[in-house]
């Protein structure tokens, strides 16, 4: 059975593990983490104001993440939405718990409009956006608190 909780710290070797083999081995993104300090540090970067970490975990088993980034007034940011390759699917619906998880505190933290970044070569995520109610935006169209990470290539946006 998967479940969606908030992190704890003892997520953190999990979760960087998880992230960095989807990254480099799965996609092959030239991300390391050192590029993503934020993964060592989870509490600081995301869990403030209105901003939290999730984890979908099976047992003891971290098998999906995601992150609600507060960038202040109606917006928020959504980050390291990530499914293990053998928990994906409709099947278990993990990434649409992680993203409705998600939803519902930006909701009741009255944000409006969610933002996302992502890379090209993603294109199984861009459909689950784009299903999602997620519309393309460019770049030069992002509000200035927006926090871009330097991979992203293509961004999205979804009024809540």
């Amino acid at each position: 059975m998967i479940q969606i909780r908030t992190f704890q710290s003892q997520d953190t070797e999990q979760i960087v593990n998880l992230i960095l083999t989807i990254q480099q081995v799965e996609f092959q993104v030239p991300i390391t983490i050192q590029d993503q300090p934020d993964l060592l540090e989870i509490p600081n970067f995301y869990q403030h104001g209105n901003g939290n970490f999730w984890v979908a975990v099976q047992g003891d088993e971290v098998v999906g993440t995601i992150a609600l980034i507060d960038c202040g007034g109606p917006i928020g940011a959504i980050r390291k939405m990530f499914v293990k390759k053998e928990f994906r699917g409709k099947e278990l619906g993990i990434a649409q718990k992680l993203l409705d998880t998600l939803t519902t505190k930006a909701q009741e933290a009255q944000m409006q409009h969610l933002y996302l970044g992502t890379i090209e070569r993603l294109q199984a995520a861009i459909r689950f956006y784009e299903r999602n109610g997620f519309t393309y935006i460019p770049k030069q169209d992002l509000p200035s608190s927006f926090p871009i990470m330097a991979v992203d290539t293509h961004f999205y946006v979804k009024e809540i």
